[in-house]
């Protein structure tokens, strides 16, 4: 059509009818340009018209070497990766200077990338961002196939700053727990200090849903109130979309980058992921709108960091200064003869490897250790059942293989590691 529209033009200024200055006007090209045009109409007629780049190659065309040389790692190393991504490994890693736009098309032709049509989404009211970074952050836990069929399958804990999109802590657990976002938060906390409020969904882990517990805070919620953070629960996923996407995208792209290191266990892709949130926070993230950080530091010590990150469970002591926990029982010591404990409530703080220390009005108790019980069976949800039988796979491996009788004695272990307590002798009686 842009030819057509020129041959009418060129006419008009061969006959005479529109002046050569204001051809040039029109077509947007210069006068001796005109001139020209008018020149090739007479000798070769309205075939004059047609460009002379027409069937010839681009100047700055890719050649079908470079196209080959592409293609050949695409198919080998990149054939599951979207566009933008192959772009990004073929641009970085290797080299290359292609859009990807002439990517997508390459790919699109040689089979490699299907086209999508995206179905239209449901309407959410849109929320603006936090203006400062540290405001609130979204957190979510997202299990996945992360190291396809190299390893094992687990969970990736997420903590994304609402104001910049920036991923601010990211750590790999064997399920979604309480344990996992412990440690997940310490690490934030010691690399960038307090946030305001903390966003997260109506798991168990964060809320008691039960109705005749109103009131009652979960674990991790007692550790965001002992620290002034402000837990905040999303009612719908869509609330809370921005750790939503992310986890979309990290399952695309953290994957494949596992894939290319060739990383197959959490502790090597723990080691990783500092390096690729640098990556990604360099691509992703946006300004926030206002400059201040609104982070705060953190005022505990380390060794009180530690007692708010673990367990709390409260106990009431007896006449004789002694609590039963997970079936163990702990006797009182070093409070003389007063016995002003007694009927105290303790709170026994339990980390997670295991270790209790046990505190009553802001002091730490020294104890020891009366009678050990078989362990409790702790309970799971739908997000660490997964984790628990693969514990329980790889416990059985490692045990001897052997028939027990149908009468085996299951409380052994209790009576072997129990401490039996001194009989009690009268006095002058001979022990």
């Amino acid at each position: 059509m842009k030819e057509v529209d020129r041959l009418e033009v060129i006419r008009e200024v061969a006959a005479g009818r529109l002046k050569q200055r204001e051809g040039a006007e029109r077509l947007r090209i210069g006068v001796r340009q005109v001139k020209r045009l008018v020149r090739r109409l007479r000798e070769e007629g309205a075939k004059g018209m047609r460009s002379r780049r027409q069937g010839r190659r681009a100047p700055n065309a890719i050649g079908p070497e470079v196209r080959g040389e592409m293609m050949a790692f695409l198919r080998e190393r990149y054939e599951d990766f979207g566009p933008t991504l192959a772009h990004e490994k073929l641009s970085e890693v290797h080299g290359y200077g292609v859009s990807v736009e002439t990517v997508r098309k390459w790919m699109m032709a040689d089979g490699l990338w299907r086209g999508r049509k995206r179905s239209p989404a449901r309407v959410h009211q849109s929320r603006p961002r936090r203006p400062a970074l540290g405001e609130l952050v979204q957190i979510d836990g997202s299990p996945h196939a992360w190291f396809e069929e190299r390893g094992p399958r687990c969970t990736l804990i997420v903590f994304i700053d609402d104001a910049t999109s920036r991923l601010m802590a990211l750590r790999f657990a064997e399920a979604e727990t309480t344990e996992a976002y412990m440690r997940t938060l310490r690490g934030y906390l010691d690399q960038h200090g307090r946030p305001v409020a903390v966003y997260s969904d109506k798991h168990s882990i964060f809320r008691v849903n039960q109705r005749d517990r109103e009131g009652d805070v979960t674990q991790f919620t007692r550790v965001l109130k002992t620290l002034d953070i402000e837990p905040i629960h999303a009612h719908t996923p869509q609330a809370k979309g921005r750790v939503e996407r992310a986890n979309g995208t990290l399952q695309d792209r953290l994957v494949k980058e596992l894939r290319l290191q060739g990383i197959q266990d959490m502790d090597s892709a723990n080691a990783f992921l500092p390096e690729f949130m640098a990556d990604y926070n360099r691509r992703f993230a946006v300004a926030p709108q206002s400059s201040c950080d609104a982070h705060r530091p953190v005022l505990h010590e380390r060794a009180e960091l530690d007692l708010i990150h673990s367990l709390h469970s409260e106990r009431k002591l007896s006449r004789n200064l002694t609590l039963r926990y997970k079936n163990r029982e702990y006797q009182i010591q070093g409070q003389g003869r007063g016995y002003r404990l007694r009927g105290s409530t303790v709170t026994v703080c339990e980390d997670f490897d295991g270790g209790i220390a046990l505190r009553c009005q802001g002091k730490t108790l020294d104890y020891q250790v009366l009678a050990v019980g078989a362990a409790t069976i702790p309970t799971d949800d739908e997000k660490s059942v997964w984790s628990t039988v693969e514990k329980a796979r790889r416990r059985q491996r490692k045990r001897p293989r052997y028939k027990p009788a149908p009468d085996h004695p299951w409380n052994r272990w209790a009576r072997l590691h129990s401490t039996p307590r001194a009989p009690h002798t009268q006095p002058g009686a001979s022990p």
